[in-house]
């Protein structure tokens, strides 16, 4: 069974993204543009300790929904033990691929997907030697 392990949120204008949600979910963020290749900022969403998950937020790549036009939401991501097993039921069931299976370097292996219905999701393999 996967769980989910990992929110991202796309912003037009990353930095009054960060302003927003730092003031008023009190939300911090730290810079994980080195492992990723690109502007990404880890959202930490509160103690290791306490219930909930953490997520990221990153520059949107394609124009926004407007308003009317279906949701416009966070895309979650699940954890996975074998990525390429669960691109392959992704696929059969009638998925597609959003973005292809990539690198985290040094942390993962990560991809996203689109159901039949539209939705986009993520899948994420923890794996170290990931590069």
């Amino acid at each position: 069974m996967s769980r989910v392990v990992h929110f991202e949120i796309q912003a037009d204008d990353v930095e009054r993204a960060k302003s927003f949600y730092a003031a008023v979910f009190d939300w911090s963020f730290e810079d994980y543009s080195n492992v990723t290749g690109s502007t990404y900022w880890g959202i930490v969403t509160g103690p290791a300790d306490q219930p909930g998950i953490n997520g990221g937020l990153l520059p949107r790549p394609g124009p926004a929904p407007a308003i009317g036009q279906g949701t416009n939401g966070f895309v979650c991501t699940m954890q996975v033990s074998a990525y390429d097993d669960t691109e392959r039921r992704i696929l059969d069931a009638g998925g597609q691929v959003a973005l292809p299976k990539m690198a985290l370097i040094g942390m993962a292996w990560q991809g996203y997907y689109v159901d039949p219905e539209g939705n986009t999701f993520g899948i994420h393999q923890p794996d170290p030697t990931a590069a």
